[in-house]
């Protein structure tokens, strides 16, 4: 992260001070030419924080709704459509290639795509950079989904922004937001000196007229027609008023029904006999020709519908540039207009209405006094304020983010579990079954010798494993393992149909790597003496064909199997050639890597990625070849980091990133074998090295199943389960065989691994 810089504000602004801002920063929220108001509020932060730091560099990400194209100016860099979260992920992807200080996103409910707008929650837990978001509405009354995505948000952001004082309310009472987190800032606004009305009611050929307004995208909910059917009564009183309505018809509006809100505005004042007091001026205006409107209007009217509304730009608009305001008392009128600053009058109040905009044309001592009071009360509102409180903000999140974000205790049920419960109810007297439905065997898809392979590495991966039930699953798999070898072609078969039918002749290289591996768990670990003789005889016929499997992983299943052997004793030397010629291809792999400045042996990853390191560790510590090791540890190092996620959680990588480049940072789906790969290779990292920096990365991606991840959720189940994966909308309920065995090998791993530190020194606790 590089170092924020020293900002100095010029000293004729309001708000002067010395500024630690962030150098980068990167924006997310609508932006014109798109038509709504945080668009226009997205700009106009953009402008005002370039104002008061010339040297800040700030990429607009900008949020394009359905079925909408848009020209986009110069400093929108991506352009991310509502509805496809491919696109929030090459966002992610960007913001990780050249990451800012600061993600700043303006967040407003029904702008960002997925169940209440989840897909944002895309973007943002698949990159490590801090987070402030600008809220502008925080509701009181959410749904279901609207909860778990807010509290999502809220939990990703290290600094909330409200611009109401009901929005900090709700913040700390409905949402349990921290207080810390939560910062007032009230909504920018222009800054010009207090003046006359007349010279700008000239330039829009509005003289001789007492001006009533209104601005902001046109709908029901504004209630308009309020103040159309009091206008007969302050015609009656005041001839030359006229009220003047800027705005275009909100645009989904228009999607929906065309003009016809508009063109019911217009008959309705027809009927009341004021059309020649109305101006309905269709027009998406910009903010310079807004403010000639404002400074030319006597009163300013916000007669909107509904109370639950926590913040108004136009409101904060109107105040700033000192209007007298009648207001109904939605949240954020009552608190500006409070204590006399404005006038408020009851929801659909039409005579109320009328009373209020009369009293002040036929005072101008009093609109004057009102007016004068306002634009006092809002000299701290001026973008130029808001700027630089946001910058402080912004520091503030920077500064928090660089302490240590690796909780010592990441969860408190991760302990290892060797219940072998659901391991016994996918198995039968053939082999473990590969999927599930929910947490009952699913035969559609029948067996293969992938998990057959990890069960029988599993049977000898405890303490526990002479008890007579575990060699008698042993045996299953192993009978499984051995009925899979095909002589003929020198390689195992994978899939099994339910009927016991092989599907095909040979499977995959890593298929017979991993069958490779168990064999060599086998042979080097079991305490049955004829388990080991089978291993041993049946590892003499494959290992001639190794030599022609040279995918990095089938390698590094090959290799890890192997070197456990060599380190139980087993004296045959073609073990040891056959793995010095795979583990010189694999540094071979990676130093070619590194030579491009891709820390990794492939220009991509995948699954099972930290089977790649542990493998040159554990065969470097078999041959005693510190080349090797070295090799895996800087390895093994880059991609712990790879997976860390916010507030330090294990982030392994996910499906979504499969076979894309190495700067690809996909949020979803997570699959269990991924953390327990992790736990294996920081465990071998940890006997070759001897340092507690890798017993914290065993807890941290074991704490993964415990609800340790992203979305805090539990993926180990009863009697020893696990869900099948981490998708955005929660954990895959189904319980498949890869997914309980990678839970219980890397539960076996951690007890291994407890017992082999310092008794002083407990998994979770400090040195």
């Amino acid at each position: 992260m590089s170092t924020p810089r020293l900002r100095i504000i010029s000293t004729d602004d309001p708000c002067a001070k010395a500024v630690d801002g962030p150098a980068r920063l990167a924006l997310i929220g609508n932006f014109p030419p798109r038509r709504c108001g945080i668009a226009t509020f997205t700009s106009d932060v953009y402008e005002a924080l370039l104002e008061a730091d010339p040297g800040l560099s700030c990429e607009v990400y900008a949020m394009t709704d359905a079925g909408r194209d848009y020209a986009y100016p110069a400093p929108v860099v991506c352009e991310i459509r509502q509805d496809h979260v491919e696109d929030y992920l090459d966002a992610a992807d960007r913001i990780n290639r050249n990451p800012p200080n600061v993600i700043c996103v303006q967040h407003e409910f029904g702008i960002f795509g997925g169940l209440a707008g989840e897909h944002l929650l895309t973007l943002l837990e698949a990159t490590d950079r801090p987070v402030v978001t600008t809220l502008h509405t925080v509701l009181e009354k959410p749904n279901d989904d609207q909860r778990r995505v807010f509290e999502r948000l809220i939990a990703r952001s290290a600094r909330v922004i409200v611009m109401a004082e009901r929005g900090r309310e709700f913040l700390l009472r409905v949402w349990r937001t921290p207080p810390e987190k939560v910062v007032l800032i009230p909504h920018g606004a222009p800054d010009r000196a207090f003046s006359d009305t007349e010279p700008f009611k000239a330039k829009l050929g509005m003289t001789g007229h007492e001006v009533l307004f209104t601005f902001g995208l046109i709908s029901p909910n504004k209630g308009v027609e309020n103040v159309l059917r009091a206008l007969p009564r302050i015609v009656a009183e005041r001839p030359s008023a006229l009220y003047v309505v800027l705005g275009a018809t909100h645009p989904n509006l228009v999607a929906r029904e065309g003009e016809q809100y508009r063109n019911s505005l217009i008959a309705l004042a027809q009927s009341l006999g004021v059309a020649n007091h109305v101006r309905l001026i269709d027009e998406y205006t910009d903010t310079s020709h807004l403010i000639e409107f404002l400074l030319a209007a006597d009163v300013y009217i916000t007669p909107y519908l509904n109370r639950n509304q926590i913040t108004s730009g136009t409101l904060a608009y109107a105040a700033a540039l000192g209007k007298p305001i009648v207001s109904t008392p939605y949240w954020h009128a009552e608190e500006v207009l409070g204590g006399g600053l404005g006038r408020l009058v009851p929801f659909g109040s039409v005579q109320e209405t009328a009373a209020e905009i009369v009293d002040l044309l036929n005072h101008p001592d009093r609109r004057l006094d009102l007016a004068r009071a306002i634009y006092d009360a809002s000299r701290e509102t001026v973008w130029s304020c808001f700027a630089v409180r946001m910058l402080e903000v912004f520091q503030t999140a920077v500064t928090a983010a660089r302490r240590p974000s690796l909780p010592s205790k990441p969860c408190h049920a991760a302990e290892p579990t060797q219940d072998l419960g659901a391991v016994r109810r996918l198995t039968d007297s053939c082999g473990i079954l590969q999927h599930a439905l929910f947490n009952i065997a699913d035969r559609r898809h029948g067996y293969c010798v992938d998990d057959n392979a990890r069960a029988l590495i599993l049977m000898h991966r405890s303490a526990a494993a002479a008890l007579p039930d575990r060699l008698g699953l042993a045996t299953t798999y192993a009978a499984f393992v051995q009925h899979a070898w095909n002589d003929a072609t020198g390689r195992f078969r994978n899939f099994m149909s339910y009927e016991r039918q092989w599907l095909e002749a040979s499977g995959s290289d890593d298929s017979t790597g991993r069958a490779v591996w168990s064999l060599a768990v086998t042979a080097a670990e079991t305490p049955r003496a004829d388990l080991r003789r089978w291993a041993g005889a049946l590892m003499d016929l494959v290992l001639p064909h190794l030599g022609s499997i040279s995918s990095p992983r089938s390698d590094a299943f090959i290799l890890i199997g192997l070197s456990g052997m060599i380190r139980a004793g087993w004296r045959d030397e073609k073990l040891a050639v056959m793995a010095s010629a795979k583990a010189a291809r694999l540094v071979s792999r990676l130093l070619t890597r590194k030579a491009r400045g891709e820390p990794w042996f492939e220009g991509v990853l995948a699954y099972d990625n930290a089977r790649l390191p542990e493998a040159l560790i554990r065969v470097g510590s078999a041959l005693k070849q510190e080349r090797m090791i070295n090799a895996g540890l800087e390895a093994l190092d880059w991609l712990c980091r790879r997976q860390t996620g916010v507030r330090g959680v294990f982030l392994p990588v996910a499906t979504t990133d499969f076979g894309r480049p190495l700067a690809a940072y996909g949020l979803f789906d997570q699959q269990p074998l991924e953390a327990a790969a992790t736990v294996d290779a920081v465990a071998a990292a940890w006997e070759a090295t001897g340092d507690y920096r890798w017993v914290q990365e065993a807890e941290r991606a074991f704490a993964w199943y415990f609800g340790a991840n992203t979305l805090g959720m539990m993926l180990a189940a009863e009697d020893g389960g696990c869900y099948d994966g981490l998708t955005w909308a929660g954990p895959n309920e189904n319980q498949g065989a890869e997914s309980v065995l990678a839970l219980q090998l890397a539960a076996a791993t951690i007890e291994r691994l407890t017992s082999s530190v310092d008794p002083r020194v407990k998994i979770g606790g400090d040195l």
